[in-house]
């Protein structure tokens, strides 16, 4: 399989791509400074693309069967919303200019819900990640509506960050709409496991146009 990966440098990205590649995927690498992507596999074809730029990334997004998006404004974007946004929506406009169909978006745990609420809007949502947050929940609303692109909407676990030394399990769980908690009552999913549940979903097909997660 060939897959276009966005935001291959980043903290999901670079795990994402180990496991594309270790499963035997061709991966177009694509990020803004393709020095920051350390996977050295042949089977990687690093390319240098602002998001923004909508026609180089469509071109370069063609002949893959699937597209992910693991992009990221920067958590410390003053700008951080509307980058988020413009970023995402960009992505999309160049998915559907490239023909591929198949296009799974990285969101957050903060769409997901709890007895109808989502987490983005709960008082204790963390204050300093809520404008890319926000950003990202509003991306998905538009995406929704989303018709010609067989997509996804991935929503990590609430505890799937920088520091969980876990490693590679191959465990997990799926959810919907709503996190999945173990015994402990705890959210949670290493880095590796989530490469682990987009790199299954990839080959089993078995999610098309709506909102999933993972934990353990």
């Amino acid at each position: 399989m060939k897959v276009a990966l966005i935001g291959a440098s980043g903290f999901v990205g670079k795990a994402l791509l180990n496991e594309l590649v270790s499963r035997g995927n061709e991966v177009i690498a694509i990020a803004r400074d393709t020095d920051k992507i350390e996977n050295t596999d042949e089977k990687v074809s690093k390319v240098a693309v602002d998001v923004l730029d909508t026609d180089k990334l469509a071109e370069n997004l063609k002949g893959a069967d699937a597209v992910i998006s693991a992009f990221n404004a920067g958590w410390t974007n003053p700008n951080l919303y509307n980058d988020t946004v413009a970023g995402a929506e960009a992505i999309q406009k160049a998915v559907k200019a490239s023909g591929v169909k198949r296009y799974i978006f990285i969101g957050g745990a903060g769409t997901l819900q709890i007895d109808g609420n989502q987490l983005v809007d709960g008082p204790q949502f963390p204050k300093e990640i809520y404008p890319g947050a926000s950003a990202v929940r509003d991306y998905f609303n538009k995406l929704k509506e989303e018709k010609e692109l067989d997509w996804l909407f991935f929503s990590p676990a609430i505890e799937m960050h920088p520091g969980i030394t876990i490693g590679r399990t191959g465990k997990y769980r799926l959810g919907k709409t709503s996190p999945v908690f173990n015994e402990e009552g705890r959210s949670i999913l290493s880095v590796e496991d989530l490469s682990i549940v987009l790199a299954d979903e990839l080959e089993n097909n078995a999610h098309h146009q709506e909102q999933f997660t993972a934990a353990y």
